[in-house]
């Protein structure tokens, strides 16, 4: 499930949107893997079985677009309050999300997304790009298939976080966007220095 011949230009791309299409059209194709049976199964996001954290994709999936398109925040769209389908719903809001980042040209002002508050338009499609590469493999090391990491995906994860501040609260943590980094050996594949610089252990459930 590589994409790497579709993404190998990824250093060169100024406008993260189509980057996101393409990592949101891997983790599509990791969700539409997953069986009713799996959805109680544990996920390297800590408390969350795989239920909650496809919920908690599709939510933000559509909160994302009702933001591109202008729409005040509101919490329960966020966090999916309303999907019962989650499986079943994410490929219409992965859908939705890169249509609505797509009519917003040029990408502009701001988006309202609930924690941040108004956030510069490229800033905020490049959270949501760099959330769904992680989710991605969270859903794909849950059910034990490929999660189709891309090198240059992933390479984008470590410039776009190297401008972030080490010690955020916001950022790494338990109540935070990732959890606290993960050691990781500097001659590790990128991918897993992209996976232990989000708070993941790329030996995950190890």
């Amino acid at each position: 499930m590589s994409t790497h011949d579709d993404l190998r230009d990824l250093r060169d791309l100024r406008d993260l949107r189509e980057a996101d299409r393409r990592v949101l059209a891997v983790t599509t194709a990791v969700v539409e893997q997953v069986r009713s049976d799996q959805l109680d199964l544990p996920t390297p996001c800590t408390g969350w079985v795989l239920r909650d954290l496809l919920r908690h994709m599709v939510g933000n999936n559509n909160g994302f677009a009702a933001a591109a398109l202008g729409a005040p925040p509101e919490v329960e769209v966020w966090d999916g309050a309303g999907v019962t389908d989650p499986v079943g719903d994410f490929a219409a809001s992965a859908k939705r999300v890169v249509e609505a980042f797509a009519s917003v040209e040029p990408l502009t002002g701001t988006f309202a997304v609930p924690g941040y508050g108004d956030v510069p338009a490229g800033q905020a499609v490049g959270m949501h790009f760099i959330d769904y590469l992680a989710h991605g493999w969270d859903v794909a090391v849950s059910i034990g298939v490929d999660a189709g990491l891309d090198e240059g995906a992933c390479d984008a994860v470590l410039r776009i976080g190297s401008a972030w501040p080490l010690d955020s609260p916001r950022i790494w943590g338990p109540d935070a966007a990732f959890g606290y980094r993960v050691e990781v050996p500097a001659d590790a594949p990128v991918a897993d220095r992209m996976l232990g610089f989000l708070g993941r252990s790329p030996s995950w459930p190890e």
